[in-house]
């Protein structure tokens, strides 16, 4: 049994459930490097990560570099003495830090790699309508996501969930396959898989403004997954105007495509339109409905649509942008 001394590398709350795990089944964490501290919300106070404020609640060593090539950096990583490296949620990491380690640097994706490689493969597998994603360990190389691969965990995706609940299904799921995966490093040379090279692939691309926007042409059942697939973070969003020159923001956290009642009711108009039936609000896309269920106009709080509409009136010449 090989004897290991870890450096993790992550940012966000989904990296802190496995180091959490490393913690609590007592292995030999000899430093943790994460983001430095940055300010954040409305106040801009400065925020430490989510990984950050839990090493420092375990005692851990913390590392905060701007600059993973420095030779500062690059000497006290070296002074650790770490035979492995973990990579949960952090940046690239240049060849002199990945290679650095005895038994490698090994990284948690949370996708079925070689599929949504790249930077939000949770939100990207919601959108493009899959049934089934999953995490994937795997030794880090040259290029982003590419590397060997040494296990695979599926997950189902049911039809309502959202991102931010397969965020924390896939971070739990996460944190377990990373003990297997030490396990099997510690165990001894470790059998691997190279990824399949594929022809069609889908990306996790960075998400932008552009990309989260709700593009009402296109099938509703598309529609609906592209706003479950944003929600809680970063939020899928729209432009109406009310019947007048006024453009108006409206973020949709929660929406349900209309049933075959609703649309009988509501009837087969054009891309876009915005209609009001018994209280509840309706977006037309393509080929049918979607009702919206808790929103978000510009300069309001985040409210459930029937307190949207007791204060805003839709009308009926409300349309999407």
């Amino acid at each position: 049994m090989r004897d290991l001394r870890i450096v993790f590398m992550g940012t966000p709350d989904f990296a802190v459930a496995g180091l959490k795990n490393l913690v609590e089944n007592n292995y030999t964490v000899v430093g943790v490097i994460t983001a430095p501290d940055r300010p954040a919300g409305r106040g801009q106070k400065i925020q430490q990560s989510a990984v950050k404020k839990y090493a420092l609640s375990q005692d851990l060593k913390v590392l905060q570099p701007t600059n993973l090539k420095s030779e500062a950096f690059l000497e006290e990583l070296k002074s650790l003495n770490a035979n492995l490296h973990i990579v949960v949620a952090f940046r690239m990491l240049p060849e002199v830090v990945w290679q650095m380690p005895k038994y490698g640097t090994f990284n948690l994706h949370a996708s079925l790699l070689p599929d949504y490689r790249g930077a939000a493969p949770i939100n990207w597998a919601i959108i493009k309508g899959e049934k089934v994603t999953g995490v994937t360990t795997f030794f880090i190389d040259e290029k982003i996501d590419t590397g060997a691969i040494i296990l695979q965990e599926k997950v189902a995706i049911s039809e309502e969930e959202n991102a931010g609940e397969l965020h924390d299904r896939l971070m739990h799921l996460g944190s377990e396959v990373i003990l297997k995966t030490i396990k099997l490093i510690a165990e001894g040379p470790v059998e691997t898989v190279a990824q399949p090279k594929q022809e069609q692939l889908h990306t996790a691309y960075k998400l932008n403004r552009e990309n989260t926007r709700i593009n009402w042409d296109q099938p509703a059942n598309q529609v609906y997954n592209h706003i479950r697939g944003l929600s809680p973070y970063p939020v899928a969003w729209t432009l109406f105007t009310n019947g007048d020159a006024q453009e108006h923001q409206l973020k949709v956290y929660k929406a349900t495509l209309a049933s075959v009642e609703e649309s009988n009711e509501l009837g087969n108009p054009s891309v876009g339109k915005i209609k009001v039936n018994h209280d509840k609000l309706y977006v037309s896309a393509e080929d049918g409905w979607v009702r919206l269920d808790e929103v978000q106009l510009s300069g309001k709080k985040r409210m459930p649509v029937k307190d949207l509409l007791n204060g805003f009136s839709i009308q009926s010449e409300a349309k999407t942008l």
